[in-house]
């Protein structure tokens, strides 16, 4: 059988009722389109519909069905037993599903959240390291064709990595598609029209160039043309870019700068105020972090910078909380006051009113390094992308500083941010 027409329905009454606007009928669309399959329908339903129907509607003319939702505990959580049910099978236990479930949530994965690991028999679960609902995806015989069918997670940090890193791979293998492979790079900082500018530049004949825009970076994937080409283009983006802000593969920069700390083998502490928060937020979303993170300190006020981190009013008083200065001086009151073995600082205008909207310095302390202070201006529309994109460019400077650089020369190659 060969495998050309696909067809998605997205389970959610906050998408139909308008309350959020449906995002992964366009990114599985473009995807499977970029692949050479013929998208037949998007279709949206809430979460009480009867998706039996629709699931045997969209099976009379598609090869390829993928779902989204409905994969939870909830009685109105469906899919399970509908996929179930149209391929003709029993549901059953997900050992693997169960014992990765008790490890993440303990004694909660007993009762309603049991139902979450039940699996149409002979389907093959895709695990979900972002949640508590893994995936599942199988073939369902009807009309002597074999439908690839796929059922996802609905919140959008679950199921676009599953889509990405598995459903991707499974419908490349099927016979019939046009699959081309692609690379994949994680971009921070530059805006995704000038990385569109970027690319065009340094393009060769063959090469096509693709975009995702996400919260803390743009993912770009290339495809077609050689190997050689493919790698020449990608160093000159590279050199273009500036250094640090392009990295192989799904990225994140706080990943990057903990896999830098590990390798140093020691201890990080923060010290905030313009980002109020976010860089200890980000570093303890990540499993392990007891093992390296030392401490968070929100000094939103010149009065907290003094009296808690210890830096010098005078500084305050004649460079401004908003300095180079202060910015070394809180770095250096975290290492002090936490016992780590490293820190780093942010003090900035996250705006939207105000003088100097977009700039921040950012401070990095060690106990075997000279401190080192540096600001940047990033570009953005509202308090929270202001905050997103100093984060990243922190984790960026941070891995930086922890190999040996000298930051001023890094941001100076930082031409687009």
């Amino acid at each position: 059988m060969e495998y050309r027409t696909a067809s998605f329905f997205i389970i959610g009454t906050e998408l139909t009722c308008g309350i959020i606007a449906d995002k992964h009928g366009k990114l599985m669309g473009e995807e499977l389109t970029n692949r050479g399959y013929k998208v037949l329908e998007t279709i949206l339903v809430p979460d009480d519909a009867d998706i039996s129907a629709i699931l045997a509607h969209v099976m009379k003319s598609s090869d390829v069905v993928l779902v989204t939702g409905g994969l939870g505990p909830t009685a109105d959580d469906m899919t399970r037993r509908v996929f179930a049910e149209a391929a003709g099978v029993p549901l059953v236990r997900n050992e693997e599903a169960w014992k990765t479930l008790l490890e993440r949530i303990g004694e909660r994965a007993y009762g309603a959240n049991e139902s979450q690991i039940m699996i149409p028999e002979g389907f093959e679960i895709m695990p979900n390291p972002n949640g508590t609902a893994p995936g599942f995806c199988g073939f369902i015989h009807r009309d002597g064709r074999d439908i690839f069918c796929a059922a996802m997670p609905g919140p959008p940090r679950e199921m676009t990595p599953m889509f990405m890193n598995y459903v991707l791979p499974k419908l490349a293998a099927l016979r019939g598609t046009d699959f081309v492979p692609r690379e994949e790079y994680s971009v921070f900082e530059i805006p995704e029209a000038k990385l569109e500018e970027l690319t065009e530049e340094v393009t060769r004949p063959g090469l096509v160039w693709g975009t995702r825009f996400q919260d803390f970076k743009i993912s770009l994937y290339l495809s077609g043309g050689s190997a050689e080409d493919r790698r020449a283009a990608m160093a000159d983006l590279r050199k273009t870019a500036g250094h640090g802000l392009i990295a192989d593969g799904n990225r994140e920069s706080v990943d990057i700068f903990i896999e830098a700390l590990k390798s140093k083998g020691g201890s990080v502490a923060t010290a905030e105020s313009v980002t109020g928060g976010l860089l200890a937020k980000l570093l303890t979303d990540r499993a392990g972090a007891s093992g390296w993170f030392r401490a968070g300190l929100v000094t939103y006020t010149d009065e907290a910078k003094a009296s808690i981190l210890g830096v010098d009013r005078a500084i305050l008083k004649e460079k401004g909380a908003v300095s180079p200065e202060c910015a070394a001086a809180m770095a250096e009151g975290a290492l002090k006051v936490s016992g780590a073995d490293f820190a780093m600082s942010s003090t900035g205008f996250a705006g939207p009113t105000g003088d100097d909207i977009g700039l921040v310095y950012f401070g990095f302390a060690s106990k075997e390094a000279p401190t080192q202070s540096v600001g940047i201006h990033v570009l953005s529309t509202t308090r929270i992308q202001a905050r997103h994109r100093m984060a990243t460019a922190a984790f960026v400077l941070a891995a930086a500083y922890l190999s040996g650089a000298r930051l001023l020369d890094t941001v100076s190659d930082w031409k687009y941010i």
